[in-house]
Order: C-alpha cells, then structure tokens, then sequence
C-alpha cells in the first residue's frame, strides 16, 4: 500500500503550464537538514487511502491535465508502477519529482509510459552531496546514473537546486555546472522555513547577491537556468 500522506487538489505551479493535482508520497531515504517536509519523510500513517485519491481524480479528470507526485522519495515505493498506470488510464499526464537515487526505477517508469516529466533534485556539488543529503552511505553513482538518463532526452524533465547558506557556495555550482552542463531546463529555488524542517538550526535563505551570483556561474554552463519563485 502506498502511504499517501496527502493532495494538493489544484495547483497551477507544481506541473508547469498544466493544471495538476499533486500527491504526497510517505518515506524517504534522504534526511536532509532543510527539507520542507519532515512530517512526510518521517510518515507513519496514511492520511487517504489509493482508493480515495483515485477517486478523487477521477471525479475530477475533466478539469485536470496532469498529477504531480512527490513525496519523500515516490520510487522507494515499489506499488508506483501500478498506481500511476491508473493515474495515466485517466488520460492525465504524470509528473515525478525524485532525488535521482533509483535510476533502475527511474528508468522502467519512463521506458513504460508512465511519466510523461521528471524533476529531479541536485542537491550539491559531488563533494558535498553526501553532506547535504544528511546520509553517511550514499552511492553517488546512482545519482549520476539518474542525470545522465535524463539528459539523455527520453523524457521531458528539469533539474532543480534549493539553495541554503551556509551549505552552498559559489565554487558548487561551478562544479555542478561542468557535471551537467547543457541545454535543460535549471531552477534554482531559495530555502524557505516551512516551520516542517529536518535540522533547521543554523540555515538560511541567500541573500539576493548570493542567489544571482550562483546563477550567473551555473548560466556559464546551462544557459537555460533561471530562478524560481524569485
């Protein structure tokens, strides 16, 4: 069973340029000090049931175009597959948010039609992933197995950095810049105290010279890389 942990019934921004909903998906294998969400990385009891939600959309399909699924991590979950194949029956389009470490799931998703887009969540520079993840044990290798699906084309995605002093600087997105230097869609997003963190003691938003600064060093590399919500 898939712990839903909740729904955004309507969002215009999760999804661009369609109207979504957007499913919280318990559980998560990173424990990183600033994510917003704690309550569904550390989740324990659903808040609705598959069967609810499916309903839900259901009811709704003629106003919606897509879902957005997030979580937590959504490809720890192994029921995935069979639930977003109903999600897709519906004719809604399906995007993924994901922290890259299930590039074999990742992969059998895309491969099967059942994510029409993918976010995907860069956390650091390599050097300081581990760090920034709030993991000893990471296998960055997955990680990059993930981006380089991804840039290979087969589906369409985005790449995207929430950005927190003091565990960013300039030389990061240099070399996350050379990592994945091209032409895709790059968002950096500014850290925000949903009042839900991890480890939130000692972490910042940048200040507005910082965050046009580490934009300007990753524009070297991705053109396309833009703020968001900024």
């Amino acid at each position: 069973m898939i712990p839903i942990q909740g729904i955004q019934k309507t969002t215009l921004l999760d999804y661009p340029g369609k109207v979504a909903s957007t499913i919280f998906i318990g559980g998560c294998n990173f424990r990183c000090p600033f994510c917003h969400n704690a309550s569904v990385v550390f989740c324990e009891d659903n808040d609705s049931t598959e069967e609810d939600v499916l309903a839900f959309l259901e009811k709704r399909k003629r106003i919606l175009d897509g879902v957005c699924v997030t979580g937590g991590e959504p490809l720890l979950q192994k029921e995935l597959p069979s639930f977003l194949e109903k999600i897709k029956n519906m004719g809604l389009a399906v995007k993924l948010d994901t922290n890259g470490t299930s590039p074999h799931r990742l992969e059998a998703l895309i491969r099967a039609g059942l994510v029409d887009n993918v976010a995907m969540d860069i956390k650091n520079s390599p050097e300081k992933y581990a760090v920034t993840c709030g993991v000893t044990a990471l296998r960055f290798s997955d990680i990059q197995q993930s981006a380089a699906l991804l840039l290979s084309g087969v589906v369409a995605f985005e790449f995207r950095t929430t950005v927190v002093s003091p565990l960013h600087e300039a030389s990061d997105f240099e070399k996350i810049g050379q990592w994945l230097r091209g032409s895709e869609p790059y968002f950096l997003q500014t850290f925000a105290d949903s009042g839900d963190l991890i480890a939130g003691d000692g972490l910042s938003a940048p200040t507005d010279e910082q965050l046009h600064s580490y934009l300007q060093t990753l524009q070297k590399y991705i053109p396309a890389a833009a703020l968001r919500g900024h």
